[in-house]
């Protein structure tokens, strides 16, 4: 894994995403400390949209608000 300072990776970001965007990982240092990690994302664990929708929808009607609006949860926060 290539490291490479924040000045730099602010500079060329860019250029460091494509090569991110290849597969490689690069650790970006501020005065030769390790501050963050570009790398590409973890696609096995990343839901497909249409599993989302599924549980939302699912959360929606397993829980209820018990007749209260969101204004009406809102202004009782005011008082």
């Amino acid at each position: 894994m290539e490291t490479v300072g924040a000045y730099e990776a602010k500079t060329h970001l860019p250029r460091l995403l494509k090569r991110v965007l290849k597969g490689e990982r690069i650790t970006i240092t501020k005065h030769g400390v390790p501050v963050a990690v570009l790398q590409p994302p973890d696609l096995e664990n990343r839901m497909d949209t249409r599993s989302v929708i599924v549980e939302l929808k699912k959360f929606r009607d397993k829980y209820s608000l018990g007749g209260s609006s969101i204004r009406d949860m809102i202004e009782e926060g005011r008082r």
